[in-house]
């Protein structure tokens, strides 16, 4: 007697800086739209939010692979789709537990270093090579660094980044702190943690998701979270709680933990949420030309960020890290799994 049929689906699994980037190139189902833009909105539904998706193919796909068992609370991934344009090498979308999201500058890293590694952008045995990529918020480039025919690193410069709103005032269990808001692809609150009582470690890493949980829900209908063009890159993706480290001779040096979505907590330093902190310190003068920030995360991996210019559009940005692959999957789902959706804890 045969056994039932079961589906497949086959993953590339990445890590940059920490945090988990997996990748669904195939077998992906039909998504309607022209653009990556008009792709994430049919993923998204008509007036929904992207942490309220549209049930279906698609997205049972996205619980499939990012819940347990065959993923956890910490998952991030991407399905990859079709450019906007011969101008660019591939497009995604940006899936975690909770729905999607129309930026990641990790995510980025790593479908830049896959791109090369699996040889669908060609690159020299010593030098660099671009991969550009259609992202929900506009096109960003991951640029591969090479030597001796391995990649040693990758720089991600994104969209433009703009401060929309300065010491905002939010109402938290530890009292009224003041938060900046800009938007870098997603819109991110930062936050001194000191002025919560907080430092930023691992052993305080419940409170500090409790309060990232807590100022993203305050400022769920604030003006300076609206994006000025698209509804759906509105509203408080992230909450970056920093703090300061002693500067290096290059700049000054910061670590920080990012609680988005539901409470999730990003492991690296934050590819989008690094971009809003470079932004927010060069109007403060703390970032002057030629000078980086070194930008550290909750587990002690480092980016190292630069302002390249800053112009009518926002100020651009560049990140510098490294991505690795950890591993490549066949998921199945067998016809009688009683999880076909996975679960959270």
């Amino acid at each position: 007697m045969r056994s039932p049929a079961v589906t497949a689906f086959r993953t590339i699994d990445y890590h940059t800086a920490g945090e988990p980037f997996r990748i669904v190139r195939s077998g992906l189902p039909p998504i309607p739209g022209d653009t990556v833009a008009d792709r994430f909105a049919a993923a998204v539904g008509p007036g929904g939010a992207p942490t309220a998706p549209r049930r279906g193919p698609l997205d049972d796909l996205r619980r499939l692979l990012v819940r347990e068992p065959r993923g956890h609370s910490g998952m991030y991934g991407g399905f990859v789709v079709p450019p906007d344009d011969d101008g660019a090498h591939l497009g995604v979308l940006f899936w975690h537990k909770d729905g999607y999201s129309t930026a990641c500058g990790h995510g980025t890293m790593a479908l830049g270093v896959w791109a090369v590694e699996e040889g669908l952008v060609t690159a020299p045995t010593d030098g660099t090579a671009r991969v550009r990529i259609d992202v929900p918020s506009g096109r960003v480039t991951a640029t591969v660094h090479r030597e001796q025919g391995g990649v040693t690193g990758v720089t991600f410069r994104n969209v433009p980044t703009r401060v929309t709103a300065r010491a905002v005032p939010v109402a938290t269990s530890a009292g009224t702190v003041e938060v900046d808001l800009a938007h870098a692809g997603a819109c991110y609150a930062s936050v001194p943690a000191a002025r919560l009582g907080l430092t930023v470690d691992r052993a305080t890493l419940p409170r500090l998701v409790a309060a990232g949980r807590e100022i993203r829900s305050a400022l769920a209908d604030h003006p300076g979270s609206r994006h000025p063009d698209n509804p759906l890159l509105s509203g408080v993706y992230g909450v970056i709680l920093h703090e300061d480290l002693p500067d290096t001779p290059e700049g000054p040096s910061q670590r920080n933990v990012t609680v988005f979505a539901d409470g999730q907590f990003d492991r690296s330093p934050c590819g989008s949420g690094t971009s809003a902190r470079l932004a927010l310190l060069a109007e403060d003068g703390a970032l002057t030309p030629g000078r980086s920030l070194r930008h550290e995360s909750i587990a002690g991996t480092v980016f190292t960020g630069r302002v390249v210019s800053r112009t009518g559009e926002g100020t651009i940005t560049e990140i510098s890290g490294t991505a690795h692959r950890t591993g490549e999957h066949r998921f199945v789902l067998h016809p009688q799994d009683d999880l076909p959706e996975g679960f959270l804890p």
